[in-house]
């Protein structure tokens, strides 16, 4: 399973990067905003140094919610790393441009995904990867896991390629369930992964290791 990290904070990209398990990284407008970077030339500028932290790939996401804007940015988007993967809203004009992005050669994630059809209109358009939000959904009392299990069985029911992308992660827990039912990608704070690190008798055991160690 790949490892994304949600976030435009990039001292905490070079540390996922540094642990060595990163992948790749997803962003929004609002991810940009909390780091201060507003003004296209700025955001554009911020994504390509993303890109030459990372080996993977980096959503970038479009701000437009009509097909011709969305295209436009999009391609605009790609031009600045090959590693960019533009993310675009599921909606009927998003799924059509996704469809013409994916026949130029440009990556698509499709975003706001919440229910197994749209994760299908998105695999059979082109998409490369579909972003589930599972925290969202149990948020409002829905297992999200249940969505991904269903995208994953829709898929492997039919080959499609496209990679399910699970967003909105909000604990250990979840990339580990993930992890369980098959999904292909988590993004998620950096906490979240550096928390699987952690468990207490990995803490005692060491604290034994060393008060041995010093016997010797």
């Amino acid at each position: 399973m790949k490892f994304f990290i949600d976030t435009a904070d990039l001292d905490q990209i070079k540390k996922a990067q540094d642990l060595g398990v990163l992948d790749g990284v997803t962003t929004n407008p609002s991810i940009m905003a909390k780091v201060g970077i507003t003004g296209k030339d700025k955001i554009h500028a911020h994504y390509k140094a993303i890109c030459d932290i990372v080996d993977g790939d980096v959503s970038a996401e479009v701000l437009s919610i009509d097909y011709d804007g969305i295209i436009k940015e999009g391609e605009e988007l790609a031009k600045i790393d090959n590693q960019i993967t533009v993310k675009v809203p599921m909606i009927y004009d998003g799924v059509k441009a996704i469809k013409y992005l994916s026949s130029k050669g440009i990556k698509t994630n499709c975003t706001l995904v919440f229910s197994p059809g749209q994760a299908l209109l998105a695999a059979k358009a082109g998409a490369k990867y579909v972003s589930p939000f599972l925290g969202r959904l149990d948020d409002i009392s829905t297992e999200g896991l249940n969505l991904i299990e269903d995208i994953r069985t829709i898929y492997d029911n039919y080959g499609y390629t496209t990679e399910i992308l699970a967003a909105s992660i909000r604990s250990p827990m979840h990339i580990i369930n993930c992890a369980k039912i098959g999904a292909d990608v988590i993004t998620s704070p950096l906490a979240s992964i550096i928390n699987l690190l952690k468990h207490p008798l990995t803490d005692s055991g060491l604290a034994q290791f060393i008060e041995d160690a010093k016997k010797l």
